[in-house]
């Protein structure tokens, strides 16, 4: 297939302007980010990608909203990009509003966007993995530092401004991998486990993944959930004003909930958490496979409800609050339990 030109993709986006950028970029066989770079000079301007430069930036901005996502889920959050710690391999961010986890290696392009909108003016930072998908984006808001957003645009201006990019391949999600040889290993080592940390460590040294552990560990390590148990758990939670946290992650990037849901909104095969300062966009008609998944650690069993698509992917975790004073794990574990169960034997 010839590649697009920026010249065509822009004659392309003229005549779809009210396709979401993903869904432009996906119908016309090519990455988010080769989209946003063909208007560089126009509304898009290159800038520097490692999570050291971006959040030095976010900083800068005052109130923003902070987007992670993956195929099947899109995670919100409003707030300041505060308490920033630089790692060679991985970087967070820790405050009550935005919590994430960052994997430089994949910060690979970066834009800021400038669109003009029906509400007006769009402003966002948008950082993309090698392949051109979307690893975290910041757009800005009404109560957002303004006035800092050109200094910002000239600290990070790239010298190269090319409408083009030099992508590498997309990695195919990675199947469920197990090892059933190794089972009585997997068992004994996962009830010694003491921090959640040591389990994909545990899955990499017998040559399996999550899913793959999962599929055969059984009780009373996990339980196969039906795919309808997500939205079940949500509404549970919602009702009950529940804390817990959310996890949504792509390979760059992992971005954090902490507290209650409040308002939710069913949308056709999407269910969507609409408060304040959070919104989650979910696919259940995406979900494929889900677990309720106990882990031991050193305050206590962790306990997850976790999500997978067809091609073995992680949708999302949701865990039960263990902070001090905010213990949320009985009351997270009643809701556990009390969602339906696939019947013995329905999981290959």
């Amino acid at each position: 297939m010839t590649k697009l030109t920026p010249d065509e993709i822009r004659a392309l986006r003229e005549n779809s302007p009210n396709l979401r950028e993903r869904d432009f970029a996906e119908q016309n066989g090519i990455s988010e980010a080769e989209l946003l770079a063909s208007y560089t000079g126009q509304t898009s301007t290159r800038i520097m990608s490692h999570p050291d430069q971006i959040m030095a930036a976010a900083q800068e901005l005052g109130e923003v909203m902070a987007l992670t996502r993956v195929p099947a889920c899109v995670h919100e959050k409003i707030g300041v990009y505060d308490n920033y710690h630089s790692g060679q391999h991985a970087s967070m961010v820790l405050n009550d509003d935005i919590d994430l986890r960052m994997f430089p290696q994949h910060w690979q392009h970066a834009f800021a966007v400038e669109n003009e909108t029906e509400n007006g003016m769009q402003r966002s930072l948008q950082v993309f993995d090698g392949a051109g998908d979307a690893i975290h984006k910041i757009f800005l808001r009404d109560s957002s530092r303004l006035e800092a957003w050109a200094g910002i645009k000239e600290k990070l201006f790239l010298d190269t401004q090319s409408q083009t990019l030099d992508l590498t391949p997309r990695k195919a999600p990675e199947a469920a991998k197990s090892e059933p040889l190794k089972l009585d290993t997997l068992r004994k080592e996962w009830a010694r486990l003491t921090d959640t940390h040591q389990f994909l460590r545990l899955c990499s040294k017998l040559k399996m993944n999550r899913l793959g552990a999962y599929r055969i560990a059984g009780a009373p390590f996990v339980r196969a959930l039906t795919n309808g148990a997500v939205d079940q758990m949500l509404n549970l939670v919602q009702q009950r004003g529940t804390e817990i946290m959310i996890f949504v992650g792509n390979q760059g990037c992992i971005q954090i909930h902490t507290g209650p849901i409040e308002t939710l909104r069913g949308m056709g095969p999407w269910q969507n958490v609409m408060d304040p300062k959070f919104n989650l966009h979910l696919r259940l008609d995406h979900i494929a496979e889900v677990w309720a998944v106990e882990k031991p650690t050193q305050r206590g069993m962790a306990v997850s409800v976790e999500a997978f698509d067809k091609h073995g992917a992680l949708i999302m975790q949701v865990f039960g609050l263990s902070k001090e004073g905010r213990d949320s794990r009985p009351a997270w574990k009643e809701i556990v339990s009390s969602l339906q169960g696939l019947e013995e034997g329905v999981m290959a």
